[in-house]
């Protein structure tokens, strides 16, 4: 709202100096140029504001401070010039100088925005007693995994709106899923677009922070993409998130923090106390001489001892005890009967 007011008190004060610049020079061609332009370019201004609502503050802010220190050094290199151009035999010192000092301020100009740009990610500024740096305080980013992109769950996971932190996709990792996408056999390929198909919907999707992350720093070269992405995650202070294994291990001996989405979903399932009952479909056979096996929505193994002989039934079982692996969860239960 405080937003909208400063728009229409803009465009209001734009409005009234056009008018009084075209009220005041009726007769001036000129007037009426200005003062028309004046509340165009005022428009052009509120509508553009309007239009990109997402604004990076570290690009704004990389612009202004390259715009300010290309300025800065124009003048400095200006004032070293003058007293060259004050005594040379140049005829016109003024007009000379002005083009020296436009020809120098378009490329430093230039180059600092550029240069502040590309480094914009590991920019510090340091006073005396006060630091400003990129360390994270508050929510850590999400530094997102080749194999949690291919599952897919982060997606869904994302759409529960749990999630405020910035997702991060390093461009090793998207580097990475495009081969796969680009593989030769069909499954992995399948699986790679499924990937690329996630980012696209993630990026699509107005309310998800997700930044493409292109640094890699001298450290990172020749190094395998978990070694990279433990790397990334302790340099932007965020956490690793992934469903593999072995990347859980090697993020969690160097002490980086990491969300398992396999953890996620185990500590999520529901929960069943020895004892309890429910009903569960008999797909097939189990191993043992009288077991059937059942299986919940979210994939939950139950082993129904006494159920071989009711495939295809819907069982009523009694749970005895509760088996938690690393793989997920198995429930062993007794047949009660059929429902």
């Amino acid at each position: 709202m405080v937003l909208w007011v400063l728009r229409a008190v803009f465009m209001a004060i734009a409005f009234g100096a056009g008018i009084s610049i075209v009220t005041q020079n009726t007769e001036d061609p000129g007037g009426l140029f200005t003062g028309i332009t004046l509340i165009i370019a005022a428009a052009g201004i509120v509508s553009f504001d309007i239009l990109i609502r997402k604004k990076p503050i570290e690009v704004i802010s990389c612009g202004y401070f390259g715009i300010v220190v290309g300025l800065f050094l124009t003048y400095i290199v200006g004032v070293a010039v003058d007293p060259i151009l004050t005594f040379s035999k140049v005829e016109d010192v003024e007009h000379t100088r002005g083009m020296l000092n436009l020809l120098l301020a378009i490329p430093l100009c230039y180059i600092c925005t550029s240069f502040l740009l590309q480094t914009r990610n590991d920019f510090r500024f340091i006073i005396p007693y006060v630091e400003f740096s990129k360390d994270i305080k508050g929510n850590k980013p999400l530094i997102l995994d080749t194999s949690v992109v291919i599952d897919g769950r982060i997606a869904d996971l994302v759409g529960t709106n749990i999630i405020d932190s910035q997702l991060v996709m390093p461009k090793f990792v998207l580097a990475e899923l495009q081969n796969i996408a680009d593989s030769s056999d069909k499954m992995r390929r399948t699986r790679g677009r499924r990937g690329l198909d996630i980012l696209k919907q993630l990026q699509s999707n107005a309310d998800v922070d997700l930044l493409i992350d292109e640094r890699e720093s001298e450290e990172m070269k020749d190094q395998p993409v978990d070694s990279k992405l433990v790397l990334l995650a302790k340099k932007l202070n965020g956490k690793v998130v992934t469903g593999d294994y072995n990347l859980n291990k090697i993020a969690t001996l160097q002490e980086v923090p990491v969300i398992n989405l396999n953890e996620i979903m185990n500590a999520l399932r529901p929960v069943f106390l020895p004892g309890e009952e429910f009903q569960v479909k008999i797909v097939k056979e189990g191993e043992g001489d009288s077991q059937g096996v059942g299986y919940l929505d979210d994939g939950t193994m139950i082993v129904i001892e006494g159920g071989r002989n009711y495939l295809q039934e819907m069982a009523i079982v009694s749970v005895t005890s509760v088996l938690q692996t690393s793989a997920g969860r198995m429930i062993f239960a007794n047949f009660e009967g059929v429902s």
